[in-house]
């Protein structure tokens, strides 16, 4: 009966220590990601790359004319930071999963809206946001493991390279770099810093306690700018207070006030904040 009692709480010692462990093995399609800038578009894809392991690949283990997952285990993924063009074709901005259907003379390229398929698997040709057809090429090197890579990068495009065995294709992907720089010239250059930044600047030189001439100055812009922003107007007032100019800082304070009473939306506690400073200025000796 004891040996009994030994042979069962050995063998529930054992079972648990089975049911704990686990094994960091190497997997067979490692998993891989790769992130590129081209112009001033981040484009990021995220696949699993199968080995040849002695295999023909394209035509035979990949057959031409079926759906592929381009890759291994689940769908390679392709995420792009702003509106582009891929193969010619237009691209919002977003994540999709990305397939093809290899042929020996040519590819179809198919960007999918769906990210929910396990590989090709409940593949729905409704999903697709777009097709296009790419030539294949034939590379020296062989590519032992399949790879995705980028070449020939200029300011507005570049090319998504699908490498294995001898065959490679290249993706063009546009991007708006253009127009992504005018948007940028034209606010930082011709409309210039908003209201908010001059008043953001101002403000922090002006509780630095440092440099009041200039927040001064970028306060007073950034009221010029927007001149219904009575909390503008209540700093401003702190400013002159802060430089002696103790007749002005209580005008100023009093248009806050009168400007944050008048607000439809509240005051936002600015009638407070202002008739304390005025009590505070009138009391300064």
């Amino acid at each position: 009966m004891k040996n009994m009692k030994f042979l069962i709480s050995g063998l529930a010692l054992f079972l648990g220590l089975n049911a704990n462990a686990q094994l960091n093995a190497p997997q067979p399609s490692p998993e891989a990601s790769i992130e590129q800038i081209v112009g001033l578009t981040k484009v990021e894809i995220e696949y699993s790359r199968p080995g040849m392991k002695g295999r023909k690949v394209f035509g035979e283990l990949v057959p031409f004319g079926e759906i592929w997952r381009t890759g291994a285990n689940s769908s390679t993924k392709i995420t792009v930071e702003h509106d582009v063009k891929i193969g010619g074709q237009a691209v919002p901005k977003g994540t999709y999963a990305l397939y093809t259907i290899p042929g020996k003379d040519e590819w179809t390229v198919i960007i999918y809206k769906s990210l929910e398929n396990w590989g090709a698997g409940g593949y729905d040709q409704t999903q697709d946001l777009c097709r296009f057809t790419v030539k294949p090429t034939a590379t020296a090197d062989k590519y032992e493991t399949f790879t995705i890579d980028f070449s020939n990068l200029t300011n507005n495009s570049g090319n998504i390279d699908l490498k294995w065995e001898n065959t490679k294709v290249s993706l063009l992907i546009e991007t708006p770099t253009d127009a992504i720089m005018e948007k940028q010239i034209k606010k930082e250059l011709i409309d210039g810093p908003s209201a908010g930044t001059y008043f953001s600047a101002g403000r922090y030189y002006f509780e630095k306690g440092e440099n009041l001439d200039q927040a001064l100055t970028w306060v007073n812009k950034a009221i010029e700018m927007r001149p219904d922003a009575f909390w503008y107007v209540h700093v401003q007032a702190k400013i002159l207070f802060a430089k002696g100019m103790k007749k002005e800082a209580i005008a100023a304070a009093e248009k806050s006030m009168t400007m944050a009473k008048a607000n439809k939306d509240g005051d936002f506690g600015y009638v407070l904040n202002n008739e304390k400073l005025i009590a505070e200025i009138k009391a300064k000796k």
